[in-house]
């Protein structure tokens, strides 16, 4: 439930999404998502998720950050075509 409110850009949904990977709830633990959708929430309009990404980026190497951003610029970027698309 919380996936398809995610990739409709919905900030809350990309929270509660990034603290399930976080806390390895209905989905395996994987501070990579967790760090994405967490990122995703922050540029949504969620400023309650920056410190939760936060602590997440404190257990990653500064090379799993950078993968972590690329994964969230990739789904923006596919949102923004779906998005030109639809137009």
């Amino acid at each position: 439930m919380y996936r398809l409110s995610a990739d409709q850009e919905n900030a809350d949904a990309q929270y509660r999404l990034g603290m399930m990977y976080v806390n390895g709830e209905g989905v395996p633990q994987d501070d990579l998502e967790a760090y994405k959708w967490l990122s995703l929430s922050v540029s949504y309009g969620d400023r309650t998720a920056i410190i939760a990404r936060d602590r997440v980026a404190d257990k990653m190497t500064p090379s799993k950050i950078s993968q972590a951003q690329k994964l969230a610029q990739k789904w923006k970027q596919k949102r923004e075509a779906l998005s030109e698309k639809i137009r």
